[in-house]
Parts: structure tokens; sequence; C-alpha cells
């Protein structure tokens, strides 16, 4: 984890978008459907909580061709920001503060 500073956020907070940016940090992108499936979720929803970390500044997303498909879909990559990593670092830091996993519990 990164020396962020520990602080809790709203928007990452929602148990989906906490998933989804917790699946996120380790990647450099994730396809669409790959998230979906992991977090075991329909499109909409998926896409509306993307919707909410992309107004954030938490997350892009870019459509590309699929080499598998002959078919003219497009794939979706979800891609963290730089500043989204940095919130969901220092979310997690504020947890691990406030559960006294990190150590103190001085803010």
């Amino acid at each position: 984890m990164s020396a962020e500073r520990a602080a809790f956020d709203e928007t990452i907070h929602a148990p989906v978008r906490l998933r989804i940016s917790g699946l996120l940090r380790g990647a450099e992108k994730v396809d669409f459907a790959v998230l979906r499936d992991t977090i075991g979720i329909s499109d909409a929803t998926l896409s509306k909580h993307l919707k909410v970390l992309a107004d954030a500044g938490y997350i892009t997303t870019t459509k590309a061709r699929s080499a598998a498909r002959s078919d003219a879909r497009r794939l979706t990559w979800v891609s963290q920001t730089a500043q989204g990593r940095a919130a969901f670092d220092g979310h997690v830091a504020e947890l691990r503060r406030i559960t006294g996993e990190g150590g103190s519990l001085a803010p």
C-alpha cells in the first residue's frame, strides 16, 4: 500500500464499488465481463457503479475490438486512475485505522 493519507471515502465504501476498486487495484485493466462475473452482478448494476466511480475520477473505460470475435462488438476495459488508487488506498488505510489493525487509533 502506498503512503496515502488515511481517509474514509463514501464513494468507494459502497460494497459493490469497494469490490470493484479492490479488483482493479492490482491490475492494469480488467474486462467488464470479468468484473461482472467475479462480483456476480448484472450488467446494469455494474454499469451504474462504474458510472459513479468514473464521475468521481476513480476509473476510466475504453472500448477495443476483440481478436476472438468476428462481429463488431467491442470489449469494455476498466482501469483505475492514479486518483482512484490513492482514494482506495486511503480508504483501506482508514478502515484499518478504525478497526485497530493498523496499530494506532489516533488520526
